[in-house]
């Protein structure tokens, strides 16, 4: 059997390292992997690159004139389907389709003529919107009627001038629902209640959480705060990519000013780092998954304050590694959570998130029982799944 896997980035970021884990296990369950990836460098025949970073700067560009995201990006997907049609694919497994990088089109009519079945792994609420990837922070339910009017559209993926929400939404329902054999996977239960409210609720809809290497997200030995020159310290860490945004970066502002003395933040992949409070550092983002267990290793609680995601694989990260999270109430972040390994603050409210940390602090929670939490979180326990879903599927 062959499975090609098609995602944006291949053995980085969240999406890329779960296409990478499984591409590791179609190998030793007897599958022979392929991926297509947006963007990156590999020196192997069998990871073909979508394209280049001043095509996708073009096709950018495209959509915020125009609106029209994944109908564009027509060359790069011609090779695209060469590549197909040399690999010849038993099955293809989708992640995300957005991103400037694949023209969707073109994509679901190859696979309807090729009659290939697809199991397509949701990281996001994109596949039935007619433009966001999310919708929860501003309550949005155009989705259900058909999108228009779109409140979201100088937001990912930017429009600057144009509404094509109506559109892009007709025309994604008319393409996603054409494949004659798809598998729908989310990572949390939140997200398999909407896919199944979606037009996607024609097909079966399976929920696997994502998985980790629990062997490389593990407690370990780490000079993060001498480093740092936080010895000492009670060490907060959060990771988001700025201090405004809807991953929740601004209440790590707010926070800094409840603090005590022997309290400081870590903020990991923050941008821009001038003008941070004195009680707060920043570290560059890294793509070396064991630097990153080393960061969460350090730390004496995890706090992930974002107002929308899925199900949010930092969290298992941080709690394989044995650190006790404290999360917001959104969308599927909690459904990692137990008493037992973490405290789950009022979305929005910064001190019930301070008062949160203050319980960690205090001993509420057990970073043993972190561990064991992660430990549940393993690749092969998780995504185990996915294999009987391809047996199932290719029959």
């Amino acid at each position: 059997m062959k499975v090609l896997q098609i995602n944006s980035v291949y053995g980085i970021r969240s999406t890329g390292r779960i296409a990478y884990d499984l591409a590791t296990l179609q190998t030793e369950n007897g599958i022979k992997p392929y991926i297509a990836s947006g963007e990156g460098s590999f020196d192997s025949p069998d990871i073909h690159v979508m394209s280049g970073r001043l095509y996708q700067r073009f096709n950018i560009l495209l959509t915020r004139l125009f609106g029209r995201h994944g109908f564009y990006n027509k060359l790069a997907t011609k090779k695209l389907i060469k590549f197909m049609d040399r690999v010849s694919p038993d099955i293809i497994h989708l992640h995300n389709i957005h991103g400037h990088y694949i023209n969707i089109k073109m994509l679901f009519r190859y696979i309807e003529e090729n009659k290939i079945p697809v199991v397509w792994t949701l990281h996001d609420c994109w596949a039935f919107t007619g433009h966001c990837p999310h919708f929860d922070y501003i309550g949005c339910d155009r989705w259900r009627q058909g999108c228009g009017n779109c409140p979201q559209r100088r937001g990912y993926p930017d429009s600057w001038f144009f509404d094509r929400s109506k559109k892009n939404f007709a025309q994604k329902k008319q393409l996603f629902i054409s494949v004659e054999k798809m598998h729908i996977v989310t990572p949390s239960k939140w997200l398999k209640d909407l896919a199944e409210q979606s037009f996607l609720g024609k097909y079966p809809v399976t929920v696997i959480n994502n998985g980790i290497d629990t062997d490389v997200f593990r407690p370990v030995e780490s000079d993060v705060k001498e480093r740092l020159g936080l010895s000492g310290k009670f060490l907060i860490l959060g990771i988001v990519s700025n201090l405004n945004s809807t991953k929740g970066g601004q209440f790590f502002l707010e926070l800094s000013k409840l603090l005590a003395e022997d309290e400081h933040i870590l903020l990991l992949s923050l941008e821009n780092s001038e003008d941070l409070p004195s009680n707060i550092t920043a570290l560059k983002r890294t793509d070396s998954v064991r630097e990153l267990a080393e960061i969460y290793s350090a730390a004496d609680v995890f706090v992930n304050p974002t107002l929308q995601d899925t199900f949010s694989m930092i969290n298992v990260e941080a709690l394989s590694c044995g650190v006790p999270v404290v999360t917001f109430n959104t969308g599927g972040c909690t459904e990692a959570v137990t008493d037992k390994c973490g405290i789950v603050a009022e979305k929005g409210n910064t001190e019930s998130l301070y008062e949160s940390i203050r319980r960690v602090r205090q001993g509420e929670v057990s970073r043993d029982a972190c561990r064991e939490r992660g430990l549940q979180f393993g690749i092969k326990q998780r995504f185990q799944k996915y294999i009987e879903i391809y047996r199932e599927i290719s029959k």
